[in-house]
């Protein structure tokens, strides 16, 4: 779990106790800032987790491209006399 999506989580329950109060009190704005937390909180989640997708394509990326080294360098000694 990253930063994102630590983040993310502590906005949503945030966000959530502000609407509950909100919506217990009759507060509407207090209630409208917590459903805009929510949401601020689950769209933080969903970059943090896209941040995470995107490193481990990369990793695979890299990783991939080292293997095809190691396996070109491999048949170069291979076939040398």
């Amino acid at each position: 779990m990253n930063s994102s999506q630590v983040n993310g989580k502590v906005d949503e329950v945030v966000g959530s106790i502000k609407r509950n109060a909100g919506k217990v009190t009759g507060n509407t704005p207090l209630q409208v800032k917590g459903i805009a937390q929510q949401t601020k909180g689950k769209l933080e989640g969903v970059l943090g987790t896209a941040k995470d997708k995107a490193k481990d394509v990369v990793r695979q990326a890299n990783h991939g491209a080292d293997q095809g080294a190691n396996r070109k360098t491999r048949v170069q000694r291979d076939t040398r006399p």
